[in-house]
């Protein structure tokens, strides 16, 4: 097990730690180190025990207020996802509405299409077509004009 040296507010502590920690410790050893010195300079001498137990305490409350910020910021995700779920659904419904609609039409083109063949098979025979669509010009034979 790795050990290394820091100094916090002028006293070297030597501490064990996990191998491939040794930075990381001596990062956090470094900032207790600076939050002491800026208390020391904020409040004076009022003695390295209580200077260390304030640094800790502010610490604390960093640690209490990021956990409070986490856990909405959870719950905000956790709502997120749930409306997310809620749109998933109903878009799932929205396209199989959607689908239904397009097979139903594609068969009412289908059987249209074929009313028409028929229509036509029939006109093709000297007969009037079964169905005329509204709006379509019939066309005329070319007039003949004695000449």
């Amino acid at each position: 097990m790795p050990q290394i040296t820091v100094v916090i507010a002028g006293k070297t502590y030597r501490m064990a730690c996990g191998a491939g920690e040794e930075a990381r410790l001596e990062g956090l050893a470094s900032m207790l180190d600076a939050k002491i010195g800026e208390m020391r300079e904020a409040f004076g001498e009022i003695g390295d025990m209580r200077l260390q137990v304030m640094a800790a305490l502010t610490f604390a409350d960093t640690l209490v207020d990021a956990q409070a910020r986490i856990a909405a910021l959870e719950g905000e995700v956790a709502q997120l996802r749930n409306t997310l779920a809620g749109a998933d659904e109903r878009r799932e419904a929205s396209e199989d509405k959607l689908s239904h609609a397009v097979v139903k039409a594609a068969d009412r083109i289908e059987r249209l299409a074929k009313g028409l063949a028929l229509g036509q098979g029939g006109a093709a025979g000297g007969q009037e077509p079964a169905t005329q669509v509204p709006g379509a010009e019939v066309p005329q034979p070319p007039s003949r004009k004695p000449g």
